[in-house]
């Protein structure tokens, strides 16, 4: 009896061991992707620093264009390594730090990383109507909600007004220009028939379409932020997925001052 209970108590150790080791499977395949996307991120920055203190003469005059002549020194080396870089985010005091990438396919940078390998991260990128040279009235940047808080993953944050008030300021660079945004509004939406299609704007011709998109966005803010806009401002947008409801969103909208 002694004896079959020595073994039924050794079969269950090694059913539960059994079990940990699966359950812990997926926690130790997410912590390695989260250190190699670290580690890419890092080595991107580094070639941000290195762009910013070397000026790279040889593709200026091998392209031998306006635009090259034009592009920011900083992100030359960059643009080198991936040409479709549209310009870089930051948001000082978070961990939102990154490139922004726009290519033909509006879909690509969901799934892939700035060296376009197969990553569940993907990048932060602009839709392809998107125009980084004479942006419009609206710049909307989307990147995935990360639950270890990388890309947009802490972009909800700003439904807080305290952090709002701690991070008022986004700085986003194209390749031709350094620009600064204050914190206009920050709101939840819905991809929904009927809900506020912001995705969808990006230029207002008329003073009537930039007060339809200002005033929803204002009256959507989940705190007032005290900052206002008038017609021929223009906004940047970020937007990332929430999960306060079925294809939901929470979008920060932000005026440009600089």
């Amino acid at each position: 009896m002694r004896n079959k209970r020595k073994k039924r108590f050794r079969v269950l150790r090694t059913l539960l061991l059994l079990i940990m080791v699966v359950c812990l499977i997926p926690v130790g395949q997410a912590y390695y992707l989260f250190l190699k996307h670290e580690k890419q991120q890092e080595k991107i920055r580094d070639l941000l620093r290195e762009g910013n203190s070397v000026k790279i003469e040889a593709e200026i005059e091998q392209e031998g264009t306006q635009n090259a002549e034009e592009r920011l020194i900083k992100y030359q080396t960059l643009y080198q390594e991936n040409n479709d870089l549209a310009g870089w985010l930051t948001i000082a005091g978070t961990e939102i730090d990154y490139p922004v990438m726009q290519c033909g396919d509006d879909e690509y940078y969901l799934s892939h990383s700035f060296y376009k390998e197969k990553d569940k991260y993907g990048c932060l990128y602009v839709r392809e109507i998107a125009d980084i040279h004479t942006p419009g009235t609206n710049f909307i940047i989307y990147g995935h909600n990360m639950q270890d808080g990388c890309m947009f993953g802490n972009l909800d944050k700003y439904k807080e007004e305290d952090y709002f008030r701690e991070h008022p300021l986004i700085s986003f660079d194209t390749l031709f220009e350094e620009r600064e945004y204050q914190v206009l509004a920050s709101f939840r939406s819905q991809l929904a028939e009927g809900d506020f299609e912001y995705y969808k704007f990006y230029q207002a011709d008329t003073e009537k379409e930039f007060m339809e998109f200002y005033g929803t966005v204002k009256g959507l803010s989940l705190y007032d932020t005290g900052v206002t806009a008038a017609y021929g401002d223009t906004f940047l947008t970020l937007s990332t997925c929430s999960s306060h409801t079925e294809n939901g969103r929470f979008v920060v909208v932000a005026k440009r001052v600089k």
